[in-house]
């Protein structure tokens, strides 16, 4: 709910604001003239884009169907399901519109629309990731206190702080960025991009640039210090004790560390490249502006849906019902005929 009515406002935001300049379209000139293999590239993404979809739509369909699941880490991987879902709704339809039209152009109000969403949609990762690693903290170092402490009413609270944390700063930041003139309307990308968009500008940005920089130090650090400060702890504990539950309960971690390198990496790659011209392929660059918002949502669900032994039963025991049902529905069908 909060997010739709941000969206909405949002939106009218960036149509009010489009007095403010005469340019209302943006040309995406990443997009190069493959020919017939266009519908290659497509192909290959169409079906990136039904794996990501079927991935975490499975995994939060398990989480909620299965009980044993409704746990506090459980319900944090779903919420990071959800935000996969959402990033990939912002990237995936204008790059497959795009890459098979022959006009790369992008209303301006669409364009901030899809900063807004690809934009929150790094802030929440980075939010729901530092709150995974928080449950696993109290978890493996306050296991007796762990289920008075990490209640469901808790649960829910963390979990819109993170959708608030995430949205207000970058709402902030398109209200002013919108209120700038823009005197060109090129961008070297294959979606919008606020920091390139803010350099169209014919008009002073210190202001924008400053606070822009001042908000994505914030909306980073704060989750990466949780994060640190929490297996800093955890590895303390473990090495410490040599208590079995602990050491077992650390492989839990895994996972989740190896979504936050994979993430920040790219999220890195990402904004450096985009800030500084790095003499690099064409392709290279594509690949690296787009890698963030692509590998972590398939890589997520299916590496903890491998990894945690609750999910990876629960998940044989979600598709043992579904051939039985099948089964027993091929067998109803049957016998109507066989009548």
């Amino acid at each position: 709910m909060c997010l739709c009515i941000t969206c909405i406002l949002l939106y009218v935001l960036c149509k009010n604001m489009q007095n403010s300049t005469q340019i209302s379209f943006v040309i995406l000139t990443a997009y190069t003239d493959v020919g017939h293999v266009k519908y290659f590239y497509f192909t290959i993404l169409l079906a990136l884009y039904v794996c990501i979809i079927f991935a975490n739509v499975l995994l939060i369909t398990i989480i909620y169907m299965d009980r044993a699941l409704h746990e506090p880490m459980y319900l944090f991987l779903c919420s990071l399901c959800v935000n996969e879902l959402y990033g990939s709704i912002g990237l995936f339809p204008c790059l497959l519109t795009n890459l098979i039209s022959n006009n790369h152009e992008i209303h301006l109000t669409y364009c901030y629309l899809q900063i807004y969403c690809l934009y929150t949609y790094g802030a929440f990762e980075f939010c729901n990731l530092a709150i995974m690693s928080y449950d696993r903290y109290l978890s493996i170092c306050y296991p007796l206190q762990y289920n008075n402490i990490m209640t469901l009413n808790r649960v829910c609270f963390l979990i819109v702080f993170a959708w608030l944390f995430s949205f207000s700063p970058v709402v902030v930041t398109l209200s002013l960025s919108a209120h700038l003139r823009l005197c060109g309307n090129i961008m070297e990308k294959v979606w919008c991009d606020n920091f390139l968009l803010v350099r169209q500008s014919c008009t002073d940005t210190t202001v924008v640039n400053m606070y822009g920089l001042s908000m994505t130090v914030f909306a980073i650090a704060v989750p990466l210090v949780l994060i640190l400060y929490s297996y800093i702890r955890i590895f303390k504990i473990t090495l410490r004790s040599s208590n079995g539950p602990n050491k077992k309960s650390l492989n839990t971690c895994v996972p989740h560390i190896v979504s936050l390198l994979n993430f920040s990496i790219g999220c890195s790659f990402e904004i450096f490249q985009s800030r500084v011209k790095l003499n690099m392929p064409p392709t290279l660059r594509i690949i690296i502006s787009v890698y963030f918002l692509m590998i972590p949502p398939l890589v997520n669900p299916i590496m903890f849906g491998l990894k945690l032994t609750k999910i990876r039963d629960a998940s044989k025991k979600f598709f043992q019902q579904v051939i039985l049902l099948k089964f027993r529905a091929c067998t109803i069908t049957d016998n109507m005929y066989a009548k």
